[in-house]
């Protein structure tokens, strides 16, 4: 496994639909890095954002859609999804707000 440092984990955030009726529930939802575990992606949240507390990690391994351009056929990259759950005393993530 690759030497993966808190900064690294997160990638960006998942904005759809489903992902901003979820926050209600203080479920947040991010790509990450394919090599990360539960327990990185949660210090990854506490460290990159102030004043949350993570209750669970839940993650998805998502594999590359086939792709064929001509005669050429190749695959999109893997990618892994994290939905973060928040304890009910832990501050709300900024980024998400406002939208």
């Amino acid at each position: 496994m690759a030497d993966v440092k808190y900064y690294d984990v997160i990638l960006k955030p998942v904005v759809t639909e489903k992902s901003m009726n979820e926050m209600a529930d203080k479920k947040y939802t991010f790509y990450v890095h394919t090599d990360a575990t539960k327990i990185q992606i949660k210090q990854a949240v506490e460290k990159m954002f102030e004043g949350t507390k993570v209750a669970s990690v839940n993650t998805l391994n998502l594999n590359g859609k086939k792709k064929r351009r001509g005669y050429t056929v190749g695959r999109t990259n893997d990618r892994k999804k994290a939905i973060v759950q928040l304890t009910a005393d832990s501050k709300d993530i900024e980024i998400f707000t406002g939208m």
